[in-house]
């Protein structure tokens, strides 16, 4: 039990948590997200719900008051609310994954130790500048480059797409670490709103996911140079965001996929009341859209258990081994197109109904939101780096 609370306050065990983000769900991400989705606007009152459950440290150990889960269970949350939103869900992730680099990387230093306890007591909402123009897309490089003069720095970024950025509280940007620092030579600054200028340069009127509003602007800040996180990006990247990145989203897209499964199953259901001496064609075709939500499940939990072990074992050289990477980019590649099938698969099953917008059996949501996934961080770019790291790796 954290030292902040009473004794008399039993912590909430991770049943209650859970319960808690399924009644979140169920009576606020589903009630808001047709019309978030309809105006591509930040889902307030979801995130106004998980700040008043003081969800959003969720992953920040105790010493600092936060719940202190695993990965294994913020993944469940994730998994929660995407059968619900899968806007609100992505944003939830997102978020969850900077703070994973904070709590991996940053609690050895005063300030991001101080940070982390701000996160719990004002429930701070993080997002991240990882992308710049002119690098297409390769996170592994920047133009950008921090500059420090004595105690401050100062930094410009031309972002295509920052998520949630204006309804943020903090973003944690990547960039040269120096202005003679090489492209691939980059640190990680979080960058307070208050000290942010955001102009912008995008906009974000998509097909799906567009709660998050990922608009693109040309962030400029000043600060203090202890904001600049002191481990280089590149071990950030592969102990934390690569790995927590894939295995988050997948978990959201799982939800997203059950969801849609269940949808079906509902109308399947229907159609057996009606003629039950006679099962409906439609029942096979369920069954088969289970296994491959069954396999999609499957291959999500290896990975979350392996990276949990690695996480317990503490030697930071295993998240460089390319059998690791390996597989957690198949985790994304592979959630990331089979959601697009489940869902289609469902759509077959439910049939008109699921088609229409304003239907209670719609599967449009889901639909569009699905093809988002394969596409954020593009799966040919994955599959790319794949291929490189199979000709040297050594294994199975």
């Amino acid at each position: 039990m954290s030292e902040t609370k009473t004794a008399a306050v039993a912590d909430p065990t991770f049943d209650e948590i859970l319960k808690t983000v399924g009644d979140i769900g169920a009576n606020v991400l589903a009630k808001y997200a047709a019309d978030v989705d309809r105006d591509a606007r930040f889902p307030d009152e979801a995130f106004a719900a998980l700040r008043e459950a003081k969800l959003l440290s969720a992953y920040v150990p105790a010493q600092y008051g936060g719940m202190e889960l695993t990965i294994t269970q913020i993944c469940l949350l994730c998994e929660t609310m995407g059968r619900y939103c899968a806007s609100t869900a992505m944003i939830y992730a997102m978020h969850q994954i900077q703070v994973a680099c904070i709590v991996h990387h940053g609690q050895g230093d005063e300030y991001f130790a101080a940070y982390l306890k701000e996160i719990v007591d004002e429930q701070r909402l993080l997002a991240s500048a990882t992308t710049e123009i002119g690098v297409g897309g390769d996170v592994r490089s920047s133009i950008c480059a921090v500059k420090v003069t004595g105690d401050r720095f100062e930094l410009s970024k031309q972002a295509p797409v920052i998520s949630y950025a204006l309804s943020s509280d903090a973003i944690m940007v990547t960039c040269r670490r120096s202005e003679e620092a090489q492209q691939n030579d980059q640190s990680v600054v979080l960058v307070r709103k208050e000290d942010c200028t955001l102009k912008q340069i995008a906009g974000w009127d998509t097909l799906g996911f567009r709660g998050t509003c990922s608009l693109g602007f040309e962030l400029s800040s000043t600060g203090d140079k202890r904001q600049i996180l002191a481990v280089p990006y590149a071990d950030v990247l592969a102990k934390s965001m690569h790995p927590v990145s894939h295995l988050v989203w997948g978990s959201l897209w799982t939800g997203l996929a059950a969801d849609a499964v269940e949808v079906a199953r509902k109308t399947v259901r229907a159609a057996a009341r009606k003629s039950p001496q006679v099962p409906p064609v439609t029942a096979l075709r369920l069954s088969e859209v289970n296994e491959i939500l069954f396999s999609m499940r499957s291959g999500l939990y290896q990975s979350i258990a392996e990276y949990e072990a690695l996480l317990a074992k503490g030697d930071d050289a295993e998240f460089n081994n390319y059998g690791f990477s390996i597989r957690t980019n198949n985790v994304k590649i592979r959630c990331s197109e089979l959601v697009i099938d489940i869902v289609g698969k469902a759509l077959q099953i439910v049939g008109i109904s699921g088609y229409k917008n304003d239907s209670e059996s719609s599967l449009c949501r889901h639909l569009r939101d699905a093809y988002g996934a394969s596409l954020m961080v593009n799966n040919d770019r994955i599959r790319g780096h794949n291929a490189t790291m199979q000709i040297a790796f050594k294994g199975s």
